[in-house]
C-alpha cells in the first residue's frame, strides 16, 4: 500500500535535518517530479460499488491502478471511489474500467471533492 505524507505533517526544521524515521525515502518523494508513478483520482463507477484493492483497468483491459476506497454516495446517488492510477490516466472524463469480482464496470475520472462544499464564507473586509 502507498502512504502519503504531506509537508504540513513534517516540520520545516525536521525536513531540513532529515532526522525522522524514513526521512531519506520521504524527502526523495517530496522532491520527485509529479509525472512519475501514480496519482490519486476520483471515479464514478457504473452499477456496482468498487471496494479497496479492486483493480482499475484501461479500456484495453490492462491493469493501470488499484481502488483505495469506494462506496455508494447518498449525496450524488452514484457509486464513487478513489484510486491510484498511472499518471497518463488522470485527465477528467477519462474512461476506464473497474473489476468488481469477476465483472468489469465502466468508470469515469471525475474531479474531487465529489460534492462541492457549500458552506457560507463571509466576505473579507
Amino acid at each position: 500500500s502507498q502512504a502519503v505524507v504531506s509537508t504540513q505533517s513534517t516540520g520545516k526544521r525536521r525536513r531540513a535535518a532529515r532526522d525522522f524515521p524514513g526521512a531519506n525515502i520521504i524527502m526523495d518523494q517530496f522532491s520527485a517530479k509529479p509525472k512519475q508513478g501514480r496519482r490519486r483520482i476520483g471515479l464514478i463507477v457504473e452499477k456496482a460499488p468498487a471496494r479497496p484493492h479492486y483493480p482499475v483497468l484501461n479500456l484495453e483491459g490492462e491493469v493501470i491502478g488499484e481502488i483505495t476506497s469506494g462506496s455508494p454516495s447518498p449525496c450524488t446517488g452514484k457509486n464513487i471511489a478513489m484510486a491510484y492510477v498511472d499518471n497518463k490516466y488522470i485527465k477528467n472524463g477519462t474512461q476506464m474500467q473497474v473489476q468488481v469480482r469477476k465483472k468489469r464496470y465502466q468508470a469515469t475520472k471525475v474531479p474531487m471533492p465529489f460534492v462541492p462544499t457549500l458552506y457560507y464564507n463571509p466576505p473579507k473586509k
